[in-house]
């Protein structure tokens, strides 16, 4: 027969903390993460001239710097993908897409546009809880 403690008692009694939504305040807010990678764009960008050998290691570091400016933001429990994708401008049109498959009530992005006479960066934040 199993004796029955004050420990395992209160063990049994305790509520579960197990939870699939994050609280409103730690949401993924779009608008802040919109602003944050504006931010780093504008600081990145604004007198750089399209240079296609450069731009593998610039997409990486201006990639890493919203992971790092939207981490501070505390979303907890919360995977982030940044994608960024910087082009030469020649006044050709470009149309760009992205499909997720994700919870809407928990999952967002937030995506932002840069351009300048010689190029065009587009960025976008996603984040998904992790339940």
């Amino acid at each position: 027969m199993r004796r029955v403690t004050k420990e395992t008692e209160q063990l049994a009694m305790a509520e579960n903390s197990y939870s699939i939504r994050p609280p409103f305040q730690q949401r993924f807010k779009a608008a802040v993460v919109k602003g944050k990678i504006n931010t780093v764009l504008k600081e990145e960008l604004t007198n750089k001239l399209y240079d296609p050998e450069a731009v593998p290691i610039l997409t990486q570091k201006i990639a890493e710097m919203i992971k790092v400016q939207v981490k501070e933001c505390a979303f907890e429990r919360y995977k982030l993908v940044v994608q960024v994708v910087i082009g030469e401008q020649r006044g050709e049109g470009v149309k760009m897409a992205a499909r997720c498959f994700w919870d809407a009530d928990t999952d967002n992005f937030a995506q932002a546009v840069f351009m300048n006479d010689s190029l065009f960066c587009v960025a976008a934040a996603f984040g998904c809880y992790h339940y």
